[in-house]
């Protein structure tokens, strides 16, 4: 199924009604941001569909036809590897007592850190994107003064961010991600790193998987969308222990106080909160009982 990006500009105000409606209407189909462009501000997104026509008339049918003046693009992505193109001209990203390269920067990383080899490929988790940044800053202080046993990843993409809690303290990770190129990509990675032993990789949507049904977790790190994390909450608390850690990202700053608030139902508390370039990481506690 082809990508589009769908881009609209229009004042400030509007354009921040226009983004509310689009994550009402697509919370669970990726995320929406806005931003200043010129005299205007744009409004983008990127979401799967089978045509331009039909997400065109899905995103008009959320927006109300006559409710805004906005023009509207529709325009097809190409089915490019922008990761595998880029990655061999980005630099090290540093995160906490992590760093995260391509092989091309192997023997030239910072004395004293964690190093992450992640090969360029199509799968999320460069360290490049501010949640995975951020993911990685809030483990590193984690994991420095709590030790977890059961600990998993869901929707772990390149695999990043449980290869980190693996190199640090040679902990067995449980991962999940709903793509099957994700998981062995991510499976790759792990031998790449040395962890493949302590590393294991499912294909699962959420925590619906036989590996994951029914274990109880001290740490779960979770970097996909606000949508998906709020219908989630409940297995959340279902699936870890009192005094847990869970980490949460992909999430807009402007998403994380409905997420939030899902969470808080659930029974966590926030413990930290770290922000880059528009994206929230949630540090939450689950309080016991």
């Amino acid at each position: 199924m082809p990508q589009f990006q769908v881009r609209l500009l229009a004042g400030r105000e509007e354009a921040e009604r226009i983004a509310t409606l689009m994550e009402a209407a697509f919370e669970d189909e990726g995320p929406v941001s806005w931003f200043e462009d010129g005299d205007d501000w744009a409004v983008e997104a990127w979401y799967f569909a089978d045509d331009a026509e039909e997400l065109e008339a899905r995103v008009k049918d959320a927006l109300g036809s006559d409710a805004f003046a906005a023009p509207l693009s529709v325009t097809e992505v190409p089915d490019v590897d922008w990761v595998a193109l880029s990655l061999a001209g980005l630099k090290p990203v540093v995160a906490g007592r992590f760093v995260v390269h391509g092989a091309h920067d192997r023997a030239n990383l910072p004395a004293g850190l964690i190093g992450l080899e992640i090969e360029a490929n199509q799968a999320f988790g460069t360290g490049h994107h501010p949640t995975t940044w951020g993911c990685l800053v809030a483990l590193s202080r984690l994991l420095r003064t709590r030790r977890y046993r059961e600990v998993f990843d869901l929707g772990c993409g390149s695999g990043v961010l449980a290869i980190a809690v693996a190199k640090d303290g040679r902990r067995p990770v449980l991962a999940s991600d709903i793509d099957p190129l994700a998981v062995g990509i991510a499976l790759e990675n792990a031998e790449l790193n040395g962890v493949g032993g302590l590393f294991r990789c499912v294909t699962a949507a959420g925590f619906d998987h036989a590996a994951i049904r029914g274990r109880i977790f001290d740490l779960v790190v979770a970097n996909i969308l606000a949508g998906p994390l709020k219908q989630l909450s409940p297995r959340f608390r279902a699936q870890t222990r009192p005094g847990a850690t869970v980490v949460l990202s992909g999430i807009l700053t402007t998403q994380a106080p409905s997420v939030l608030a899902a969470f808080r139902a659930q029974g966590f508390a926030r413990e930290r909160e770290i922000r880059r370039e528009g994206w929230s990481t949630l540090v939450l506690r689950r309080i016991a009982g």
